[in-house]
């Protein structure tokens, strides 16, 4: 603690950070060095963002401006106010304040304030992103009141009490718990009018008073608040709480409220044996974490992989991205052989892109020309109309070229110029359409255990990953592979690592793809964190090879998931 607090004296002499509010915190060393490794807090990490925590889904439309933010209430200021509201008999007083809560609602399972005459509106969302939806569709409840704004450390009240108070008249009155429920506990260690406990994203998982339990098992509705199992919705990978006992019932499946609501798990679901290590899984940035002893500090399930009969595992369910100019029946096909091979241990699922691509023909000599010998010296004549579009598949993608005219154009239409084998550089348009494509495919089709991606499709589930980690959401998949990919991430949005573990399989420097050049393969590899990726170089074309050795190293990364 004395370095730490010198370190701040230091910083604090920086004009930069001249109002910084500083949080210590006293804490032992992690119980369980998994929970740590999961919680991400293990290295240093400067990034510079646009937003601490991302407010939007929607990256096209701007965030509020936090100078507009709301009032700061100091912790004594914030319990006084409730105080007061709590001794006011008035039913006029009643209705003036409302508390609501900015966090997310495994945040709120476990705590939050509740006093006398005070409404506490508890928005039960998945992730912050969600705020801005729950706020326009619940204004009525905010309309004319004074609002009580608090979240764990105040950041997120910041944007949140700015987007409320841009609503205009009726909005005005937005108060914030400065400092958030962290400064509030310092005050008030007995808890003050906060019940329960204070989520934090670290190690120790919750503060407050020990002794203070509001929340119940998932299942048996047993009091209980304990995160430290780490169980989630097999829906959403949302945080759940399930008590020891019914964690050590077989054959169980979780569901989490939001999920409930919208009608998933209405049937019974039951569990192998060896599924249970699975529902101990990774949070959004504990999708880091493979168990299996490759990668580092990392325990293996062996024994539970070696207890159990294969016919008794259950298959890795992937999601198939195909490449640019393909659809899902075609790669499908492609990867026929593939699938074959590992019928034991996955269920592949293809899915069409969300870019339809016109059809493309080239100039070619027509047959008779082709045919005769004595139109050697006179000019050929060529082939000017499309081939017939009887039994023509449509083609797709996921990036296109921003001048490219590919989205008004349909069916068949003549190349402009000759095959171009770095076309795929200037393909970076649209990706913000395939996102939220695939959360829907994923809200459909899923839950998955992986992705699968191959070229253009493989830079798409680069791509999907680094934005799912940039909105601090919960990573929809397990695991990611790569196959014969290109990075479409540009450098300056690319310094963090992606954490997803990750196999990559591309043709070496000295293979025969002519496609995707091994460097821009490698660049992509590089992308993803090196402690939790594999790379397999190939000696083979712009394909997915299924012999050996390159197809037991993909097996072997694969049954780490099992």
């Amino acid at each position: 603690m004395p370095s730490l607090e010198k370190h701040i004296a230091a910083v604090k002499s920086m004009i930069l950070f001249e109002g910084t509010d500083f949080k210590l915190a006293s804490c032992d060393h992690p119980s369980d060095d998994r929970i740590a490794r999961e919680c991400g807090f293990t290295s240093l990490s400067i990034r510079v963002v646009k937003e601490l925590v991302t407010f939007r889904s929607d990256p096209l439309l701007d965030s509020p401006k936090v100078c507009n933010a709301g009032r700061h209430l100091s912790a004594v200021e914030f319990h006084s106010v409730l105080h007061d509201a709590g001794n006011n008999l008035e039913s006029q007083a009643q209705n003036q304040f409302v508390l609501l809560d900015a966090r997310n609602l495994y945040e709120t399972r476990i705590g939050k304030f509740q006093a006398t005459n005070v409404e506490t509106l508890d928005p039960k969302i998945r992730q912050y992103s969600d705020l801005p939806s729950w706020i326009d569709e619940h204004s009525e409840k905010l309309h004319g009141k004074h609002i009580l704004m608090y979240c764990t450390g105040g950041i997120r009240c910041e944007t949140a009490s700015a987007y409320i108070r841009s609503k205009g008249a009726g909005f005005e009155n937005v108060f914030q718990l400065f400092g958030g429920i962290q400064r509030y506990l310092e005050q008030f260690p007995d808890g003050g009018y906060f019940k329960g406990k204070n989520f934090v994203f670290d190690h120790r998982i919750s503060v407050g008073n020990q002794d203070d339990v509001i929340s119940s098992c998932l299942l048996c509705g047993s009091s209980f608040d304990d995160y430290s199992s780490r169980c989630r919705c097999n829906y959403c990978r949302m945080l759940v709480l399930v008590c020891y006992d019914c964690q050590a019932i077989a054959g169980r499946k979780y569901v989490c409220e939001l999920c409930q609501r919208n009608g998933k798990g209405s049937e019974p679901m039951m569990l192998q044996e060896n599924e249970l290590h699975e529902e101990l899984s990774s949070d959004s940035l504990e999708a880091t974490e493979i168990t299996n002893a490759t990668f580092p500090g990392v325990t293996t399930p062996t024994q539970t992989h070696k207890t159990y009969a294969n016919n008794h595992l259950r298959k890795l369910r992937i999601l198939c991205l195909h490449g640019f100019r393909q659809n899902a029946s075609s790669f499908k096909g492609r990867t026929s052989s593939l699938a074959k091979k590992l019928k034991d241990m996955v269920e592949f699922v293809f899915v069409d892109a969300p870019h339809q691509l016109p059809l493309i023909y080239q100039l070619r000599p027509s047959e008779p020309d082709l045919l005769s010998e004595q139109t050697t010296d006179a000019p050929s004549s060529f082939q000017q109309s499309p081939p017939p579009t009887m039994n023509c598949k449509k083609r797709f993608a996921w990036l296109i070229d921003p001048n490219s005219n590919s989205l008004e154009e349909q069916g068949w239409r003549m190349a402009d110029v000759p095959f171009n084998p770095l076309q795929y550089q200037q393909q970076t348009y649209g990706f913000e359409a395939s996102y939220y494509y695939l959360k829907d495919v994923i809200l459909r089709m899923g839950p998955f255990d992986g992705i699968l991606g191959f070229s253009q499709g493989a830079a798409m589930t680069a791509l999907f990953c680094q934005q799912q980690q940039k909105r601090c959401s919960v990573m929809d998949f397990r695991f990611a592979i790569l196959c014969s990919g290109f990075s479409a991430i540009s450098r300056d949005r690319s310094k963090e690592s992606i954490r997803c573990p990750s196999l990559h399989c591309f043709g070496n420097s000295q293979g025969q793809d002519r496609q995707i050049a091994n460097q821009a393969s490698r660049e992509l590899a590089d992308m993803f964190e090196e402690e939790c990726s594999i790379v397999i170089e190939h000696d083979m074309g712009h394909i997915i090879p299924t012999r050996s050795p390159y197809l037991d190293q993909m097996k072997e990364f694969l049954r780490r998931f099992i």
